[in-house]
């Protein structure tokens, strides 16, 4: 490796890191003191940067959110769709509709761990009129339904989603299912395991669409 090339990806690594150190120190205190009280400049304080780094690396706090919020949901910041990620994998490899369907579960359930805090405060804001985080609320809605749509069409290419079950209606109801809202519902607030809530949604999602 020549200098140039190994000072690159330095270069690369080093920015990587700050990047993440500045997604974690962003998580931190928008659990701790939701999204109206998290500024910029208290990011940059807690990552040990500069808020000129933030900017840079973020150009605003509508930007600095999602990601935050990405990052969160995945799990890591891989640049790898969900679609491809091994929780997702296992649904497409499932060799029934029930299988798949609980499958899938299990990913909800992962998902819900991973941002339930952290949308819960989010989700606050944008109920307070916080035109941002309102729009944040939308695209994850889109992004949701976009993932919803995509196991409905897996089970009716694959023969496993029941007869007479409209596509469209069948994908409002995973929609609805999954929601983040629906999670914080059962195991934060009625004190639900998050087994429970996973045995639960893969015997609710199976009961509406599942071929028999």
């Amino acid at each position: 490796m020549t200098r140039r090339v190994y000072d690159n990806t330095r270069r690369a690594e080093q920015a990587r890191l700050t990047r993440r150190r500045v997604l974690d120190a962003a998580r931190d205190l928008l659990v701790e003191r939701g999204p109206a009280a998290a500024t910029m400049r208290d990011v940059a304080a807690h990552a040990s940067v500069s808020v000129e780094t933030v900017y840079k690396l973020f150009r605003t706090k509508a930007a600095l959110i999602k990601d935050v919020y990405d990052v969160t949901l995945a799990g890591d910041d891989e640049p790898i769709p969900m679609i491809d990620r091994p929780e997702i994998q296992a649904v497409l490899a499932a060799t029934g509709p029930r299988d798949k369907l609980a499958r899938y579960a299990f990913a909800a359930r992962l998902i819900g761990e991973r941002v339930g805090p952290l949308l819960a405060r989010l989700l606050a804001g944008a109920r307070g009129g916080d035109p941002e985080l309102s729009q944040f609320r939308e695209t994850i809605n889109q992004e949701r339904m976009a993932g919803a749509g995509g196991v409905v069409r897996h089970l009716a290419d694959t023969g496993g989603l029941r007869a007479g079950v409209d596509p469209g209606r069948a994908t409002d109801i995973v929609w609805t299912l999954i929601s983040p809202e629906v999670y914080e519902l059962l195991v934060s607030d009625r004190g639900w395991s998050p087994d429970e809530y996973e045995r639960w949604l893969a015997q609710a999602l199976t009961d509406a669409l599942a071929a028999s």
